[in-house]
């Protein structure tokens, strides 16, 4: 799985930092997905290889417009660009009225279909490589987690077991990688689930929308490689400003992370009053991460626009150089 952020800044963009936008690439996948569309996300994307037509789903986590202001646009440059496969859209129920005025009065046409999926009823949505459940949040107006899971995992034969049992290299193994009956030289069949690896542990990513409360993401985090979670402020602002902002702060989530062993952390969402650098009395990001870091022992990185990830098959996460 690759990621690769498009926005990391909460509210309003900055000079560094656009609004949220989360491109994802599953696993073996020439197609895409997109995680919220705040305003801009369209001119991001041409500083990178993704391509509209290439675009096969969109995950919208809640309606406020830093997460989707930017959605229209996207989609009638997607039209304009002659993209004719249709669209699937992810989303709180109301994304589909957002959507349909928007371009309805705009007078903008699309030349490809879209499907809109209510997240409210969503049990799962597959894709491609990957399976995708939602999960609700706690925010000001109904939120939501995607996760994504790896499927179609690779078979791998027991080779030194074949072998073992007088089944040595040849058309009887092609026939069982691809699921077909299989027979010894005598004409025996051969048991497949006798002579296949244990299958390895799928890919397994978490991608929040805004929250107050990590907790909810426990059973979301069972088995999960990876944690992308906002953190728009320290703890001490966050207390300073009071509940009603419903957002998290960088001590809450490490907290979390760390208590439900999620092995990768990624904190974005960062308010505008924290700079790249911080300077001239104004707190920076690096405030975040040493509040992070104190309670999260694991891999811990602070999300900055085009910075991509890559989450190999053996689990192991790093930044692509």
């Amino acid at each position: 799985m690759d990621f690769t952020f498009l926005g990391t800044s909460s509210g309003v963009p900055t000079r560094k930092r656009n609004v949220s936008a989360l491109a994802l690439r599953g696993p073996e996948e020439k197609s895409w997905y997109l995680i919220d569309c705040g305003e801009g996300t369209q001119h991001q994307l041409l500083r990178t290889p993704f391509s509209l037509h290439r675009l096969a789903a969109v995950f919208i986590t809640h309606m406020h417009g830093d997460h989707c202001f930017g959605l229209p646009g996207l989609l009638a440059s997607a039209g304009m660009g002659n993209r004719s496969e249709p669209l699937t859209l992810v989303g709180p129920a109301p994304l589909e009225e957002f959507v349909r005025k928007s371009l309805a009065l705009s007078d903008s046409y699309l030349p490809f279909p879209l499907s809109f999926l209510p997240v409210e009823t969503l049990k799962q949505w597959s894709g491609g490589n990957v399976s995708v459940e939602a999960w609700p949040l706690s925010h000001r107006v109904p939120s939501y987690a995607y996760s994504f899971t790896e499927t179609n995992i690779e078979r791998k034969l027991n080779r030194d077991k074949l072998i073992t049992a007088g089944i040595p290299p040849g058309p009887a193994w092609g026939k069982l990688l691809a699921g077909e009956p299989a027979y010894r030289s005598d004409g025996s069949p051969i048991r497949e689930q006798d002579f296949f690896l244990p299958p390895r542990k799928p890919r397994r990513s978490v991608i929040g929308g805004d929250n107050d409360d990590p907790g909810l993401l426990a059973q979301a985090c069972d088995g999960a490689h990876l944690l992308i979670h906002e953190s728009t402020f320290t703890e001490a602002v966050a207390q300073k400003l009071g509940p009603s902002r419903q957002h998290s702060h960088a001590a809450g989530v490490a907290r979390f992370a760390e208590r439900v062993g999620v092995p990768n952390l990624i904190l974005t969402h960062f308010s505008p009053r924290y700079q790249q650098t911080g300077s001239d009395g104004n707190p920076g990001i690096v405030e975040l991460e040493l509040e992070a870091r104190k309670h999260y022992s694991g891999n811990l990185q602070l999300a900055e626009d085009f910075a991509s990830y890559s989450l190999t098959k053996s689990g192991d996460f790093s930044r692509a150089s």
